[in-house]
């Protein structure tokens, strides 16, 4: 019986914690902006520029949740984190969205209550190194010293490489990317490991980026997205229709140049019709207007306009679209459809 009843008040606990958590759109609507967590620092993904401004590849993220829900992409109050206090800033509500380079994982899904709202980025876990190191392999890295960030999955991800390959290391903990910089450069590690594209936007801020290499090795599966807290499930639509948005745009050809004359009335694509808000009532499903999609896209562009600003081969960061590629062409890029 006491089981029962413990049972019972846990069931309902929990109902009430889902029920006043479950409320976190209005919130962004009433208080007129977004509060999203961004990185401390990293160039390409989410930086300030020269005048204070964020910008980049998650960034735009962050911009076009604002857009489609309070129709303005500049209504976002932006809360840098680092690796270890990410997750405290989301589960605690101070923040309604966490766009950093963040690994999609089951503990994180499951353990800490996350919800992932999609892939915005298909990376993995690499190494890179001074090339005056004569190293070419990672598996020639024996006995090297490694900067590896706490609390993040690089961590486990370095350990089981080296156990794998019976080879030794030893890790030097570092807080955030640029306290990563500065040991790296200053010699106090041989390498630094994280994200592949991480190390590429590092090496990019540095004074002689060709003096250093990322080495081939790529050790990790890191699906890099959006997450919100669990219980919310329409705060969560809302976010994970908002990146769909951007990703069926570039499949579609709407960009940020065409989209208004696109919305202006029906044409004879239906998916891109009720994309853009000329057929049917898909805004209202998740509690935004019929526009919603419209000015996510105005805010910056759609998804391949993004990746060429922010993170492109024609930028210092240098990336090709890879696994990024739409589905089209031969990516993991895909968009669940708008019906």
């Amino acid at each position: 019986m006491k089981t029962t009843v413990f049972l019972g008040t846990a069931a309902a606990t929990m109902m009430v914690a889902g029920i006043a958590g479950a409320q976190t759109l209005q919130d962004v609507k009433d208080r007129g902006t977004l509060n999203c967590g961004v990185s401390t620092g990293l160039a390409g993904f989410s930086a300030p520029n020269a005048n204070g401004e964020w910008e980049g590849f998650d960034v735009a993220v962050c911009r076009a949740v604002a857009a489609a829900v309070l129709g303005d992409p500049a209504a976002v109050e932006f809360v840098p984190t680092t690796g270890k206090t990410r997750f405290t800033s989301l589960a605690s509500g101070e923040i309604d969205l966490l766009a950093r380079n963040t690994t999609w994982t089951f503990s994180r899904d499951n353990d800490l209550k996350f919800d992932f709202t999609g892939v915005n980025y298909y990376d993995g876990q690499g190494f890179l190194i001074p090339k005056e190191l004569g190293v070419t392999s990672a598996k020639d890295l024996d006995g090297a010293t490694v900067c590896v960030q706490t609390g993040t999955t690089t961590e486990l991800n370095l350990a089981d490489f080296f156990r794998k390959n019976n080879i030794s290391y030893e890790p030097v903990p570092i807080e955030t990317n640029g306290e990563a910089q500065q040991q790296y450069l200053a010699g106090a590690c041989d390498a630094y490991t994280t994200d592949a594209s991480g190390l590429a936007a590092t090496r990019a801020s540095f004074e002689n980026p060709s003096d250093h290499v990322i080495l081939p090795e790529i050790i990790s599966k890191e699906p890099l997205g959006p997450a919100v807290r669990h219980g919310d499930n329409e705060w969560a639509d809302v976010v994970r229709w908002t990146l769909n948005a951007l990703i069926a745009a570039e499949e579609y050809g709407v960009t940020s140049a065409n989209v208004q004359d696109m919305a202006s009335a029906a044409g004879d694509n239906p998916e891109v019709n009720r994309l853009l808000g000329t057929e049917g009532e898909l805004g209202a499903m998740i509690g935004l207007e019929n526009d919603w999609a419209v000015k996510a896209i105005s805010a910056g562009g759609n998804y391949g306009e993004l990746f060429a600003r922010h993170i492109g081969e024609d930028t210092p960061i240098g990336l090709a679209r890879g696994l990024n590629a739409q589905w089209t062409n031969g990516g993991l890029l895909y968009a669940q459809p708008f019906r």
